[in-house]
């Protein structure tokens, strides 16, 4: 029977459903094709130009080195082309697997590899490839040397930690905190028509010994190095009107105490120097609010090689004579070492930071206990006396984990500590050059994992040798 026109009409206004499976397969197939062609939903395998600088990446990583070392992209090569371990101290060998047994432990640099195991297992997110022409200018697109990105990174770090204000303050970025020494300085130094006399440099003994070093090296009309701040405080009033910068370096490098400024009065300026003040070395008990804050990357994430620091400042005046001169000194900061430490920073945020801050902690308050264990049977030696605090970020009682083991040396005749060391194989920074007396001798527990183990390998041989002695 022939349907009539009011029949198909009112068919056609019904879909069929093999039409609509069709159009719903069509758009299905159209939006693969999209998302297949979008370079953010590319799959592993359709790499195409980056493919080979990640497998170069990948081949270094898997070296075996016995876990005594590193291969690195930029590394030496072998006879084959393949590349060489870079051995720890003390460890040799094409694969690191030759412990050399007269090898002295070598604890004089403040070198941050604690972290590296750390890092190791953030592999995938913490790593970067660049292109060919990342960032060839001088400047950002904005015509700055700064990376807007990074400081909003670091200013979100400073606040979920919360040691240090931000608000309302200027950030100067430079080569490492070592490059800010001397802009603080230079900022901090400028001579008013009123003051025909160069600024004294001055910090408390023990003081950190590239403060006098970098100020010696870049010493001009407007200031000079002029040794410990206490004597000044004694003198100060035979002096009322010479102006004083001081360096404040909290926790301090060597003996991790909390310093405060020595010197008042409004003819003194000071610069203080975070770089340890964070929750793997110190508890954290309020957040640092001063004129000129100093930290670097190599203490917060043990990436000592990038050279970056930066400096929170809160006078826009003295913030605009730093960057003139890290402008004038190196043009702007390496843009390489700026998108390193984004990416990095960004890890270290993941979780508000605990598992980076725990790692470290767990692994710096471990090395304390043990050297404590070792040096507490000896009677010739004594170390600095740290006491556990609450910690505001961890929010709970921590424990000292200090960056360095500050050693005195206590018998009358063991006059040079540094020298005490040495003889036992241990190699220590001595105390003369933080401004101390020569009895004290700064060790480092910063280093890789191997170099903190001989260490104390060699410490306990020494108390060893102590107590045999007193059985005589």
């Amino acid at each position: 029977m022939n349907k009539g026109l009011g029949d198909m009409a009112a068919e056609g206004g019904r879909a069929h459903p093999s039409l609509l499976l069709c159009s719903l397969s069509l758009n299905l197939i159209l939006a693969s094709l999209f998302l297949r062609s979008s370079p953010f939903f590319r799959r592993d395998e359709e790499l195409t130009w980056s493919r080979e600088a990640a497998a170069e990446a990948e081949a270094a990583a898997t070296v075996s080195c016995s876990g005594h070392g590193r291969a690195f992209l930029d590394g030496d090569l072998s006879e084959d082309g393949s590349l060489v371990c870079d051995c720890n101290s003390c460890y040799a060998g094409a694969d690191c697997s030759e412990f050399l047994p007269d090898c002295p432990a070598e604890v004089n640099s403040g070198d941050p590899l604690f972290l590296e195991p750390f890092w190791m297992k953030k592999r995938g997110s913490s790593a970067i490839m660049l292109t060919g022409w990342h960032r060839m200018s001088y400047s950002f697109g904005h015509g700055s040397g700064k990376s807007a990105r990074l400081e909003r990174a670091i200013r979100e770090l400073h606040k979920v930690v919360g040691n240090a204000v931000t608000d309302g303050r200027f950030i100067v970025f430079g080569h490492g905190s070592t490059q800010l020494f001397t802009a603080a300085v230079h900022a901090l130094s400028c001579s008013p028509p009123s003051h025909a006399s160069p600024a004294k440099v001055v910090s408390a003994v023990p003081y950190y010994g590239a403060y006098q070093l970098q100020t010696d090296l870049f010493k001009s009309g407007n200031f000079e190095w002029q040794g410990d701040a206490y004597s000044w405080k004694i003198n100060r009033s035979s002096v009322p009107n010479t102006r004083f910068v001081e360096f404040v370096t909290s926790p301090n490098n060597p003996d991790a105490q909390l310093n405060r400024a020595v010197l008042k009065g409004p003819n003194t300026s000071t610069i203080h120097d975070h770089a340890y003040y964070w929750p793997h070395f110190t508890a954290i008990r309020e957040p640092a609010d001063d004129n000129v804050m100093l930290f670097t990357m190599s203490k917060l994430t043990g990436h000592a090689g990038s050279r970056l620091g930066w400096a929170i400042v809160k006078d826009k005046g003295v913030f605009q004579r730093m960057m003139d001169y890290v402008n004038l000194n190196t043009l702007s900061v390496s843009h390489d070492s700026l998108l390193r430490a984004l990416k990095l920073l960004n890890v270290a945020l993941e979780k508000n930071g605990s598992e980076i801050f725990r790692f470290g902690y767990e692994t710096m308050r471990s090395r304390w206990l043990r050297l404590e264990r070792s040096v507490s049977r000896s009677e010739r030696f004594s170390l600095q006396r740290l006491s556990p605090h609450y910690c505001k970020y961890f929010q709970r009682v921590s424990g000292p984990s200090p960056a360095y083991a500050w050693v005195r040396c206590e018998r009358e005749e063991d006059r040079d500590c540094a020298a005490v060391m040495t003889e036992a194989g241990i190699i220590g920074r001595a105390g003369i050059v933080f401004g101390a007396d020569p009895r004290y001798v700064r060790l480092s527990l910063l280093r890789a994992q191997d170099n903190f183990d001989l260490l104390e390998h060699k410490l306990q041989a020494l108390v060893a040798q102590e107590e045999y002695i007193n059985t005589i």
